[in-house]
């Protein structure tokens, strides 16, 4: 299994709705020949892995409007 980071972790502060905001980190790497955005709290703790669409794999501005999808979408479903 050949694994390589592509972003280190990058924290984010993600608006969630006016009032609502979630601290949290994620990384981007690649497994073999699928890329991932791996989605953590701040203290470690996983909160969701994406595989990310074929798109949107070397995309850095499209990895913060995943990451709040996922966050709205995902988590909070």
């Amino acid at each position: 299994m050949e694994r390589a980071t592509i972003q280190d972790w990058i924290k984010s502060q993600v608006l969630l709705s006016s009032s609502v905001q979630r601290d949290v980190k994620y990384r981007i790497y690649r497994e073999n020949n699928k890329h991932y955005q791996d989605i953590r709290e701040l203290d470690d703790t996983p909160i969701h892995t994406l595989e990310l669409p074929d798109g949107m794999r070397l995309d850095r501005s499209s990895y913060e409007v995943l990451l709040r999808y996922v966050l709205m979408d995902v988590v909070a479903a």
